[in-house]
């Protein structure tokens, strides 16, 4: 199951490829607003097989509570990011591998802020090529402490939703 954080444009996107993939997508927001956008957006999208494939749910909680995967769609600051990084760690099953967009900001760094550093990973790839779909290539950033296990799940996420992943490690700071 993948839960995604944040139902702006970005998790919209990503909750509708990867539902159409086939996950199980828990799709978040505190904004009741987004929630509903993204329902309405979702529900012209998905055909009927596949918008069941979709919770809309309002609590960070609700959507980590049994996901293999969590992909934030939060500004790429480092307070948002820190602050959304420790809500997933205190709240998600150890085995949840958390993968954050950031072009700015040490996915070393980041990672280092959390119980399971050796569990996240960076997308490094803008939004708009995110949005765009299928068919992209995919920069994600590792560590030296990323396991296999965590590359492989995000590896297989991304392929199953049509794109190239390409992965590369942090470079020491």
């Amino acid at each position: 199951m993948v839960a995604i954080i944040g139902a702006g444009p970005l998790g919209r996107r990503l909750a509708l490829s990867a539902a159409r993939a086939g996950f199980s997508v828990m799709l978040e927001d505190v904004m009741p607003a987004n929630l509903h956008h993204a329902r309405e957006e979702l529900r012209s999208e998905l055909n009927a097989a596949a918008l069941p494939m979709v919770s809309f749910v309002s609590t960070i909680e609700d959507a980590v509570r049994e996901a293999d995967l969590v992909i934030d769609c939060v500004p790429d600051e480092l307070e948002s990011k820190l602050e959304i990084l420790w809500l997933l760690d205190r709240m998600a099953p150890p085995r949840t591998v958390f993968a954050t967009p950031t072009t700015r900001l040490s996915i070393a760094d980041l990672a280092g802020c959390t119980y399971r550093p050796e569990k996240c990973v960076a997308i490094v790839t803008e939004a708009a090529t995110l949005a765009a779909g299928a068919d992209a290539r995919i920069l994600l950033r590792t560590t030296p402490r990323t396991a296999p296990d965590a590359i492989a799940l995000v590896d297989r996420f991304w392929r199953q939703l049509g794109f190239t992943p390409a992965f590369e490690e942090a470079r020491a700071e």
